[in-house]
């Protein structure tokens, strides 16, 4: 009896929702996310990742913080109170290292907290690997 692939998505390339404002950093993001295999989506405010993450249904979501017309936090905090949404990955890449914002994200139910300042665009790869379940080869 032949084996049925039962986990075909594995093959699938992942979605990635990348909201930030930011147009030279969401640059250099989408096109590293791009080179590694992943389907980006990018969105420069909250108002409209939270369009985007019902459209689009990414597997994970980098998300800014400091933003126009919808905070980070906000976003997070709906995407934790919505049904549809309540499952979805969420990393925070922010500039603000402030204890107290870091804990403000755990307690609205983020997966990960990066501040820019502080990791390399390799870091973030791999932590989008590492919450997708995806190991890499180092």
């Amino acid at each position: 009896m032949d084996k049925q692939v039962i986990n075909s998505t594995s093959t699938s390339p992942k979605k990635i929702l990348l909201v930030e404002d930011d147009d030279s950093l969401a640059s250099v993001y989408a096109t590293r996310f791009d080179a590694e295999g992943f389907i980006v989506k990018r969105v420069q405010n909250g108002e409209d990742a939270l369009a985007a993450t019902l459209e689009f249904r990414p597997d994970i979501i980098l998300l800014d913080v400091m933003m126009p017309k919808v905070s980070g936090f906000d976003v997070l905090d709906i995407l934790r109170n919505t049904p549809e949404t309540t499952n979805v990955r969420v990393i925070m890449l922010t500039a603000l290292s402030q204890d107290s914002d870091r804990q403000r994200a755990q307690e609205l139910g983020v997966d990960d907290y990066l501040v820019k300042s502080q990791v390399v665009i390799a870091d973030v790869v791999e932590k989008v690997r590492q919450h997708l379940g995806m190991t890499s080869q180092v």
